[in-house]
């Protein structure tokens, strides 16, 4: 496994605790909003562990702005690192996952790829355009044995959420009376269904979503 993120000595750590439990894994550095780091980072994992199964885009930013006063560095930096790096990243992996015929990229997008709130328009712009993507590199690529799904959580505990809701002036317990199921999600929740999507178990899956949000997206009341 690689674990990536823009600094090596965030990532290692995550490296060693999955070697710690029997897992192979390496750390790689690197900001997946370039193109050049992105295919050194593809590179990285064929050369130290032998090919590239899967590709799990799970890198993420948010942003709470009214949209009258939504900044546009803060807008293209959200679509960067929520829509084009994805796109970046999958087109590196398919390069390698096509030639030897088969793959699954992973594509994490939200509840807010479904909807919309107030105040997140460079987010829900970017996680609607992360469907659309997973549509169309899943059908194109289907037929040369590389799926591409994308899996849309709620809201679940994790510091990106915490940031937000500093930002929103809103509350855990905002969140958990909204949500059917009455509270956040954890992030071992979210990790269970993308190892589904990722597994053989749903080989006939491709270009398509999975909602795991609590009921969020579903619920029409107040």
């Amino acid at each position: 496994m690689v674990v990536n993120s823009r600094s090596r000595t965030r990532a290692q750590p995550v490296a060693d605790a999955i070697a710690a439990r029997g897992g192979r894994a390496i750390a790689v550095a690197a900001d997946v909003r370039d193109s050049l780091q992105v295919a050194a980072l593809v590179r990285a994992a064929i050369e130290q562990l032998g090919g590239l199964d899967i590709l799990v885009n799970n890198a993420g930013e948010g942003f709470l702005a009214p949209s009258e006063d939504l900044a546009e560095e803060d807008w293209r930096r959200v679509i960067d690192v929520d829509l084009t790096a994805p796109f970046l990243c999958a087109q590196a992996a398919a390069q390698h996952m096509l030639g030897r015929g088969g793959g699954v990229i992973v594509n994490i997008t939200s509840a807010l790829a479904h909807t919309a709130i107030p105040g997140r328009a460079a987010y829900t712009s970017a996680k609607h355009g992360l469907i659309g993507l997973t549509k169309v590199l899943g059908i194109e690529w289907a037929g040369r044995g590389v799926r591409c799904v994308a899996v849309s959580p709620g809201y679940v505990e994790t510091e990106l959420l915490r940031e937000n809701m500093r930002r929103g002036n809103f509350d855990r317990r905002d969140l958990e009376r909204r949500t059917p199921l009455g509270r956040l999600a954890t992030p071992q929740e979210i990790a269970k269904v993308v190892a589904f999507v990722a597994s053989d178990a749903a080989s006939y899956m491709t270009g398509s979503h999975v909602l795991v949000d609590g009921g969020w997206v579903g619920y029409g009341g107040f």
